[in-house]
């Protein structure tokens, strides 16, 4: 038998099902990481978004948002479609943390709209796979199913951050 232990703030995100099999478990583990990047940033103003409350840190739920979309198309597109052509969306390799700060003429709704967009084309681009099939890294050959392992990392380490960060801006906890 498989349960569904569900997020008890906020029906969107759920855990995987514990029966499911590894593509649909991967798949599922970065729905919901996804998911909870959206919630940690949900109903807050643009000051809110853009504060960067660690004084040490260049990191703001914004600018996470801005460095998801570019780590999205970095896996999915240039490394798993082997289109290392394919152009950053906020990175601009000549100013360090370019996808971070600054953010003064950042637009939040523009931003996150890129980010989901990214979002979908990526389950686009994945699902025309298998596990094992491999992209292109800096030369080095890595599997779809690495891809997804690693995305998952990268958004549970980020979920962290955004978590600190959010709960320094407004006290909001937990998810």
């Amino acid at each position: 038998m498989s349960v569904v232990v569900e997020d008890l703030k906020d029906p969107r995100r759920a855990e995987p099902d514990y029966g499911l099999d590894e593509r649909g478990m991967l798949e599922a583990w970065l729905e919901f990481h996804r998911t909870t990047l959206m919630l940690k940033c949900e109903g807050l103003g643009r000051d809110a978004l853009m504060a960067r409350p660690v004084a040490s840190s260049s990191l703001s739920l914004h600018g996470l948002v801005r460095h998801m979309a570019d780590v999205e198309r970095s896996w999915f597109t240039r490394t798993l479609l082997r289109a290392p052509d394919s152009p950053p969306i906020f990175y601009d390799p000549a100013i360090d943390d370019s996808e971070l700060i600054p953010l003064d003429d950042a637009d939040w709704e523009y931003d996150k709209e890129a980010w989901q967009d990214e979002c979908a084309q990526s389950r686009a681009n994945a699902q025309r796979f298998d596990l094992d099939h491999t992209g292109v890294r800096r030369g080095e050959e890595v599997s779809l199913r690495w891809i997804f392992n690693h995305m998952i990392e990268e958004y549970a380490r980020h979920n962290g951050h955004a978590d600190l960060i959010r709960e320094m801006v407004d006290g909001e906890v937990g998810w």
